[in-house]
């Protein structure tokens, strides 16, 4: 399986069978503030946890891939995913609406993206979510959980992969903080210096690996 990071919360994620899924396409310009390249990519699936214009639009993929924006359980290609509702802020969607994380397994791996989680999660979610070997994390706050939260989520739902996204990059003029603020003071970093990587097995303890846009 191999997984590329595009920017912002925007992932390409390619089973062994060549089945492409695009996480959270972006708007280019979006909002005057988000300025990653478009990604111009095919893909057979994609994601939408909500509709803002840096995580929703479609029309950056290429093809006429199924989309994905609700909540429950699809298959497509033999790739299950499901989503389960959960909010962009601290108060029930009041100031940001809902956001949807999407679970998927891909080539045995299960994967979370979390989307633009605005809040931590409960065990009550992480049984809902069920066990994760992959977890796509926002860590940039003001919009999404902070780095401290962030952290938080970890300790719920125990991935063995953790990939840092929604974070400040010189693309990213939104008031969100740098991936530093979430690796600061822990031990089990890599950054890889690449925007894609291949996994085949799963560390024995959990990792981050911090991944470079691919976009900027």
């Amino acid at each position: 399986m191999k997984i590329k990071f595009y920017g912002h919360a925007s992932f390409l994620i390619e089973d062994s069978k060549g089945v492409k899924i695009i996480t959270d396409p972006y708007e280019p310009g979006s909002y005057g503030s988000l300025n990653y390249k478009p990604i111009d990519e095919p893909a057979d699936i994609v994601t939408v946890s909500h509709d803002h214009a840096d995580h929703n639009h479609v029309a950056s993929v290429r093809g006429t891939p199924t989309v994905i924006k609700t909540p429950g359980t699809h298959e497509v290609k033999g790739i299950s995913i499901k989503g389960i509702k959960v909010y962009h802020d601290k108060s029930s969607g009041r100031e940001r609406g809902e956001n949807i994380i999407f679970t998927m397994e891909v080539d045995g791996f299960r994967i979370a993206h979390l989307g633009d989680l605005g809040h931590t999660l409960t065990e009550a979610h992480a049984q809902q979510l069920g066990p994760i070997d992959i977890l796509l994390i926002p860590v940039g706050g003001f919009y999404t959980i902070d780095s401290s939260e962030a952290h938080e989520v970890l300790k719920t739902l125990n991935p063995k992969l953790v990939i840092p996204m929604h974070f400040k990059t010189p693309a990213v003029d939104f008031p969100i903080a740098p991936v530093d603020d979430f690796i600061k003071g822990q031990p089990n970093v890599k950054r890889l210096g690449t925007s894609e990587v291949e996994i085949s097995h799963l560390p024995a303890t959990t990792e981050i690996w911090v991944l470079d846009p691919a976009k900027l």
